[in-house]
């Protein structure tokens, strides 16, 4: 049986009249609710949803084993946030909605430390050497020592912190709803710069997190653009066009950067909404390449020579690094709303709508396992350590699990 579509599909032309007297920020929470029609459906040119693919039986090639599962709170919440776990030595850390922050032991999932607050967390943990970093709905961003938990610092920012913060060389950098980009002392919150780009009218909600390269922070933004700021003021080092916006209607001009972006000897790879797949240049931006037929809201992953990526109609691909090209579609789990799609050995590995996780060929993108760990759709991206597959599911569920 195939699970309804989410409400915001369903009403999609009351909602979009709704959104078009926003303006700027997070105007349509498309996360993981807007499935690859909503534009048509929005605009009249079809009168029916694109269902998701229902889970097809295979001969299942690999195993999956549940070393652990924990419950980390309330989760997202049933909303679309970036709380997305994070590593460091032997300890996974994560966050819910309502502000449960919890450090577990990777091996077993132990609570090493737990936390409870009163605010609405939104995106985190960002981790440092010597903190925790969270970000909130209500523009607050906190850190907490990554030892014991306990609240060192709080700092406001004009609005909601809508990408994981990132710590690099004592600068905690955050990106906000409003199209600002903070940088802020990681010893004690001060804020040190701010840059600032437009922000479209309509978005999607959520923003990637930067990636640090050298001295500087690159950042992608809601109307299609991407900078390098140095990191320890905030000048634009650079400022490229990624993606255009075309199309007829508000929706198919959409071209927000919501994917971390990712570095691999010096090109950096991002992709857009609407706008394709492209690799630029760390030096200056320059497009390297761009493939106008594979975009994502969602993430990529690398090997040693390409690149792994579920696009906006939940089908994984693999790209060439060098060119762009598609050597391969699974098409399989189309419209199941995945997450970013994580390589690692010879697994492409992505989450579902229905708490099922998928593990896929590398070779081929063929389905050669699965396990459900959650009755919740699974939105964070998953962390690998080590061939151990950490999962966080909506309802809060952290699991981690292992391919044999």
């Amino acid at each position: 049986m195939l699970t309804p579509l989410p409400l915001p599909f369903r009403a999609a032309p009351l909602l979009f009249a709704g959104l078009l007297l926003l303006s700027g920020c997070a105007g349509l929470d498309a996360g993981r609710e807007m499935l690859s029609g909503l534009s048509d459906s929005i605009f009249g040119e079809d009168d029916s949803a694109d269902p998701p693919a229902a889970l097809q039986e295979y001969q299942a090639e690999v195993q999956i084993d549940v070393l652990w599962k924990e419950s980390v709170g309330d989760g997202a919440d049933k909303q679309y946030l970036k709380l997305i776990p994070s590593v460091q030595s032997d300890r996974i850390y994560a966050a819910d909605r309502k502000g449960s922050l919890q450090a577990r032991n990777l091996a077993n999932g132990d609570l090493v430390w737990g936390t409870n607050t009163d605010f609405a967390f939104s995106a985190g943990p960002g981790l440092g050497r010597r903190v925790v970093v969270m970000g909130c709905t209500s523009g607050e961003v906190i850190a907490f020592d990554i030892g014991t938990g306990e609240q060192l610092w709080l700092t406001n920012v004009p609005s909601e912190v809508q990408a994981v913060p990132v710590i690099a060389k004592d600068v905690v950098i955050v990106r906000t709803t409003d199209g600002k980009v903070i940088g802020l002392r990681e010893a004690d919150g001060a804020q040190l710069w701010v840059s600032e780009s437009s922000v479209p009218a309509l978005s999607i909600r959520g923003a990637g997190a930067p990636i640090v390269i050298d001295n500087a922070a690159i950042v992608g933004s809601a109307n299609g653009k991407m900078q390098a700021l140095q990191l320890n003021d905030g000048k634009s080092l650079w400022e490229a066009t990624i993606a255009m916006p075309t199309g007829r209607s508000e929706v198919e001009r959409l071209v927000d950067l919501d994917v971390d972006p990712l570095h691999n000897r010096g090109a950096i790879f991002v992709s857009s909404f609407n706008g394709g797949t492209s690799s630029v240049s760390e030096v200056d931006g320059d497009i390297i390449w761009r493939n106008p037929e594979i975009s994502s809201y969602t993430g990529i992953s690398a090997d040693y020579r390409y690149l792994y990526i579920s696009d906006t109609k939940s089908e994984v691909s693999q790209l060439d690094q060098r060119n762009g090209a598609s050597l391969w579609k699974q098409k399989d789990l189309h419209n199941r709303q995945l997450t970013a799609a994580v390589v690692y050995d010879n697994y492409v590995v992505v989450g579902d709508f229905e708490g099922w996780v998928h593990w896929l060929s590398v070779s081929d993108g063929r389905q050669l396992g699965r396990i459900q760990v959650a009755n919740s759709p699974i939105e964070a991206k998953p962390v690998i350590v080590d061939g151990t597959v950490y999962i966080y599911a909506k309802n809060g569920t952290l699991a981690a699990l292992r391919a044999r």
